[in-house]
């Protein structure tokens, strides 16, 4: 018999070292090298190669690309208008957040309009899945159910079933028997992805792989997961709050950036439609501190309510912190309003986004700068006023993107006036604008 070779491979990036190392030469990442061993070079079975045709040739079908739509109006908007036939989904999301829940409610939407379904459950027993179903209070004989981890298990079962929805719960838990390595190393992993990859575009299924999320917030195993699929959707959520939020990370098929709003409740995971209205219902309006301002979320503008707490600093270095902002921009904004005349180098700031949301773009800067004044003067801001604009290094305001979008949701809400930077045109919404060259102008 011919000596087994083992071999070390980086479980972040992939790759392949002869000895054990510390620290992996391409990615850098410590203590990620696994030893695996390595298979015997064998002659590989090909199958039969297709033939290739003239691009005029290959049927599009009718009107184009096919989409299943889930039935979920939320999931619907995050897919870009519906689950594409024969496209391969990565879900990511904290254990316990909800993914499961969410693809099981999903799947029974389709298995009740008659879409056959095959759901592949590596964490959990057939029974917990009942279980957890009838709690749902869905069921269908349209949805089957497979509780295993062989991935020659899967594909039997789609041979047997037949499907027209596929989902693989977890990708980290399935293994290839093929294969040497626990389930969760690079090889399984890369092994598990590539089959779905082949399930998916050869049988024209469309598949859901449930991935976890890192404490470094990336999903599990190697980057070029992302890279396989066709959507990458991450579901988030806030261990205090019942809200969840689905987000599209990469769409071959549709806009990213979309958004998703779903709330907890005892009857499951149910979606918020209006998600303004939702992260607006419990705001202090009469509150020092608080401003609301509207966000860009793909298509979609958010009403959200920023929050602001300027205390006295006990500690030698004051405190800067943010939740659902970045802090190298809350760092930048104070040194902003330095310069406008508040002294803040020896408070402690603390800003939040109410309901769990994370704002990465500019536009709302000056909510930030009059949440951080309004609560440093005392000052309350009018429950019915709208906040939106980019602040510059120097304290001018400049224009943020769609505005007419975000007054226009503005005024469906009730908001009756709004502090926007100079450049912003004129709109039929109703709303009074005040407009400011200036943060400092903005302030006063």
């Amino acid at each position: 018999m011919s000596k087994q070779k083992s071999r070390f491979v980086c479980q972040q990036c992939g790759h392949v070292a002869a000895t054990w190392m510390g620290r992996c030469a391409e990615c850098g990442a410590w203590n990620s090298l696994l030893e695996e061993v390595a298979q015997a070079a064998g002659r590989p079975r090909r199958p039969s190669a297709p033939i290739a045709l003239p691009l005029t040739q290959i049927a599009q079908g009718d009107g184009g690309e096919v989409r299943l739509r889930v039935g979920i109006g939320e999931m619907d908007r995050v897919l870009g208008g519906g689950l594409v036939t024969g496209s391969v989904v990565l879900l990511g999301g904290d254990p316990g957040v909800g993914k499961s829940t969410v693809l099981l409610i999903a799947m029974a939407a389709f298995a009740h309009r008659g879409v056959r379904v095959l759901y592949v459950s590596g964490e959990e027993s057939a029974r917990q899945v009942r279980l957890r179903a009838d709690r749902l209070g869905i069921a269908s004989d349209e949805l089957y159910l497979l509780a295993d981890t062989s991935l020659a298990a899967v594909r039997e079962a789609v041979e047997q079933v037949q499907p027209r929805v596929l989902v693989l719960d977890s990708v980290q838990t399935l293994h290839d028997p093929d294969l040497d390595g626990t389930p969760g190393t690079i090889s399984q992993v890369r092994a598990v992805a590539a089959a779905a990859v082949q399930l998916a575009k050869g049988r024209d299924i469309a598949t859901f792989l449930v991935g976890h999320v890192t404490k470094e917030g990336t999903l599990a195993g190697p980057r070029a997961l992302e890279h396989l699929v066709d959507t990458v959707l991450y579901f988030e959520g806030d261990g205090s709050s019942s809200l969840r939020i689905l987000r599209a990370t990469k769409n071959r098929f549709g806009s990213t950036g979309e958004i998703g709003m779903f709330e907890m409740r005892e009857d499951g995971l149910v979606d918020v439609p209006d998600a303004s209205a939702r992260l607006l219902k419990e705001r202090a309006s009469d509150a020092a501190g608080t401003v609301v301002t509207c966000t860009m979320e793909g298509s979609r503008p958010l009403l959200v309510e920023v929050q602001a707490l300027v205390g006295a600093n006990v500690n030698p270095t004051p405190s800067r912190t943010a939740l659902g902002f970045d802090r190298n921009r809350l760092s930048l904004l104070l040194a902003v309003l330095g310069k406008a005349g508040l002294p803040l180098s020896d408070h402690d700031v603390f800003v939040s986004v109410a309901g769990g949301v994370r704002i990465g773009e500019p536009a709302v800067d000056l909510a930030v700068a009059v949440a951080i004044h309004s609560s440093f003067t005392g000052q309350v801001v009018p429950a019915d006023l709208l906040v939106i604009g980019e602040i510059g290094l120097v304290g001018e305001l400049r224009g943020v993107s769609q505005p007419l979008a975000r007054l226009r949701e503005a005024a469906r809400h009730g908001f009756r006036a709004a502090l926007v930077p100079a450049s912003t045109p004129e709109d039929e919404s109703g709303l009074r604008l005040r407009r400011c060259a200036m943060l400092r102008e903005a302030i006063e």
